[in-house]
């Protein structure tokens, strides 16, 4: 795999940072893949800014950091105005169905997939901090070619408290199960 890089945002508090936790250590499962993680957070411990970023190469990574996403995940609309348009022209653009997306550049629009990430987490896992995991969950479906769904159940299980496996799991699956056309897996290219 050369070079593929994930920036997930939100808000404090919605669990960007450990879902990004979770995709490195996933990535670490991988012989022969090379995987950093960074994050970034407002100084508000929740409601300010979030963002972790992980980035995956067969190569040496020489910059650990997300240079232009070729994966983006947006849960806020402040996340959204700060990097909706900050993409890999085949990138893929997941945000929230709440977030208002009308400014997108046009040459942008066919990257985006406006999922109820949040009210499905809300409603039919109870917790809508469970967003993080329906992430992981769509993330999954796109990569997993070349990062195994296994993997990142696994990394899962290690990284939450014990006693939130169960909903984290249901959360996980609910995004994996989710419909998404064949364009994310074209544009989802790893």
């Amino acid at each position: 795999m050369s070079r593929y890089e994930i920036r997930l945002s939100g808000a404090g508090g919605q669990g960007m940072i450990l879902a990004g936790i979770i995709l490195a250590e996933s990535g670490v499962m991988v012989d022969d893949l090379n995987v950093s993680q960074s994050q970034s957070y407002g100084p508000e411990s929740r409601g300010g800014a979030s963002r972790a970023e992980v980035v995956f190469d067969e190569d040496q990574i020489d910059f650990p950091k997300v240079i232009k996403p070729d994966f983006l995940v947006c849960l806020t609309q402040e996340a959204f105005n700060q990097y909706g348009e900050d993409l890999k022209n085949y990138g893929v653009i997941i945000a929230d169905s709440r977030i208002d997306t009308t400014k997108l550049k046009d040459k942008l629009k066919n990257n985006l997939y406006q999922l109820n990430i949040l009210d499905l987490a809300a409603n039919k896992i109870g917790k809508e901090i469970s967003a993080n995991m329906v992430v992981l969950g769509i993330i999954a479906k796109i990569i997993q070619k070349k990062i195994p769904v296994e993997f990142i159940k696994k990394a899962i299980i290690e990284k939450v408290p014990p006693q939130t496996v169960d909903d984290n799991m249901e959360a996980f699956e609910l995004g994996f199960q989710l419909k998404l056309d064949k364009r994310s897996y074209a544009y989802g290219r790893i």
